[in-house]
């Protein structure tokens, strides 16, 4: 035996539940700040804030499979999907398909597992693809479906899942499993325990031929949601793509055996950390409307792209902080230009100044 499906055991996963008390107990807690937190913004703020997270973990739950995406094309189709903006022409098919996933699970997380769900998202996902056989359905070839890397001469199997004729009758157990083990249901999980079961489980399946990591991801989501009754938007994604290499470990170290104590422990911990990134989010997003307020009608041109490029890199903020080169770069401006600006944005309390001469760095000022 090597993989966990090919235990005899298998799919009766067993963990040390007793591990998971205070994670539980600590990702309530959470939920019930994040659900204060976002009611202190206002109906239109809650929107754009809506948007402002859901596309952060498109993107990055796509950035963890190494697909880049374009942040305004994926935003662009989010407003239209949630009825903001009248079309989503020029969208690209796999920004537009990311955008309708991460709607769809936004707007029905409540409702049940189905096998045509996964298949809308499978076409979602794939609706730029030319490579795959079979879209919207699991997988049908014959060839093992492996998890690989390295050269051809010395590749290395991370991991091998069950063969594609086993497929209709694994998912057809995890479904019912996962419906099964929803809320109010006989046999009922808790929050971190069922979501990270249902990531693990639903990978080490694999039913289709491509996008089995985003699609598990989106069913925590769902299983989390489900557990909350409201849609999270936590930043999962965003969250783990940040460690991307330990999210890896984690489940190869896990796929060998249904003893999965590690692994719940581990995605625990990183929905915790995503629960506080998802806080800080919120707290950026109601900083940067207050900035907006106080500062309104005092910033030129010049002065108004460079502060959006700044927030448009989020809670992390602009690498190492803003320098006149930067501000150069982003408006185009005279050297000279440049040093009035900052001088004049530091001087309105949009900026603080650190260092001196070329080392000196521009920050945003929040409250």
């Amino acid at each position: 035996m090597h993989w966990n499906w090919e235990d005899p055991r298998w799919p009766q996963f067993s963990y040390d539940s007793k591990s998971l008390d205070k994670p539980e107990a600590d990702f309530l807690l959470r939920s019930g700040e994040f659900i204060g937190a976002f009611k202190h913004v206002s109906q239109d703020e809650q929107t754009n804030l809506r948007i402002e997270l859901i596309s952060e973990e498109a993107l990055k739950t796509s950035e963890i499979e190494g697909e880049i995406l374009n942040r305004d094309s994926v935003q662009s189709s989010l407003r239209y999907q949630f009825g903001i903006a009248k079309d989503q022409s020029g969208v690209p098919a796999a920004e537009r398909g990311i955008a309708q996933m991460m709607v769809d699970l936004y707007r029905k997380f409540a409702e049940p597992l189905t096998h045509e769900t996964m298949f809308g998202w499978h076409k979602m996902l794939m609706a730029d693809s030319r490579s795959i056989q079979v879209i919207g359905g699991y997988r049908q070839h014959p060839d093992p479906m492996q998890v690989v890397s390295g050269p051809i001469a010395h590749r290395k199997v991370h991991f091998e899942a069950p063969p594609s004729e086993r497929m209709a009758k694994e998912m057809e157990v995890f479904v019912t499993w996962f419906n099964e083990t929803a809320p109010a249901s006989a046999r009922a999980l808790p929050a971190l325990t069922r979501a990270g079961l249902a990531h693990l489980y639903f990978v080490s399946i694999h039913p289709f031929e491509d996008g089995n990591g985003r699609i598990a991801r989106a069913l925590a989501e769902k299983s989390l949601a489900q557990n909350l009754n409201q849609p999270t938007l936590i930043a999962l994604a965003y969250t783990i793509e940040r460690k991307r290499k330990a999210y890896y470990d984690a489940l190869e170290h896990n796929n060998k055996s249904v003893e999965i104590t590690d692994w719940l422990v581990y995605f625990a911990e990183t929905v915790l950390e995503a629960q506080d990134n998802t806080n800080k989010r919120v707290e950026f997003y109601v900083a940067k409307t207050r900035f907006y307020e106080r500062l309104r009608d005092q910033l030129n041109d010049r002065q108004q792209k460079a502060v959006a490029r700044m927030f448009k890199e989020g809670i992390d903020g602009f690498k190492g902080g803003l320098s006149a080169e930067n501000y150069i770069s982003i408006t185009r401006a005279s050297r000279a230009t440049a040093t009035r600006d900052l001088q004049d944005l530091v001087a309105k309390g949009a900026l603080t100044r650190t260092g001196e001469l070329r080392h000196t760095r521009y920050h945003l000022k929040l409250d």
